[in-house]
C-alpha cells in the first residue's frame, strides 16, 4: 500500500466522519484511529439480540406468528457484516432492482450489495445461506468495518 492510498482513507475517514478504519490484506494489517487510543475498541463482528427491538417486529408479521417468531429468531439470525469502511449500495445502480430484498433466499456465493471504497466498486458476498430477514444498513450511506448490513434466518 502506498502512502497515497493511506492518504486517500484519512480523506474518506474525515469525509464520513469515521473514528477507526482497520484493514489487512496479504499479510499487511492497517488501522488508523482518530483520538486518544486508550480507549480500547473491538471490531471483532458480534451477532446482536435487541430485546427491546425484537427482529420480527418490524418485518409486519401476523398476529400469532409475530408472538412466537421474536423468541424462535433471536437465536436463527445471523448477520452480514460490512468487511470494510466505504459507502453501502443496496444495487449495482440508481435505477437497477436491489440485489436482495427481505424474503429472498442467499447462499454463501450470492451478492448481496456493493461497497463503494476509494473509488473502487466492491461486490459484496452474503458468506452465509439463508433467507434476509433485515436490512439494517441505509441505501447510499457510510458504513464502518464490522457494521451489519443485513441479518439472516
Amino acid at each position: 500500500m502506498e502512502l497515497k492510498d493511506i492518504k486517500a482513507i484519512i480523506d474518506l475517514m474525515r469525509k464520513n466522519d469515521l473514528s477507526v478504519f482497520e484493514m489487512e490484506k496479504d499479510g499487511f494489517r492497517l488501522k488508523l484511529q482518530k483520538g486518544p487510543s486508550e480507549q480500547p475498541i473491538s471490531m471483532v463482528p458480534v451477532p446482536l439480540a435487541h430485546p427491546s427491538h425484537p427482529p420480527g417486529a418490524s418485518t409486519g408479521a401476523a398476529g400469532t406468528q409475530s408472538m412466537q417468531s421474536p423468541a424462535e429468531t433471536k437465536v436463527a439470525l445471523r448477520d452480514i457484516v460490512s468487511p470494510m469502511v466505504g459507502t453501502f449500495y443496496r444495487a449495482a445502480s440508481p435505477d437497477a432492482p436491489p440485489f436482495v430484498d427481505v424474503g429472498k433466499e442467499v447462499t454463501e456465493d450470492s451478492v448481496v450489495c456493493i461497497i463503494e471504497a476509494m473509488k473502487v466498486m466492491n461486490e459484496i458476498k452474503a458468506e452465509t445461506t439463508g433467507v434476509i430477514a433485515e436490512v439494517v444498513a441505509e441505501n447510499g450511506k457510510p458504513v464502518q468495518f464490522g457494521q451489519v448490513l443485513y441479518r439472516v434466518r
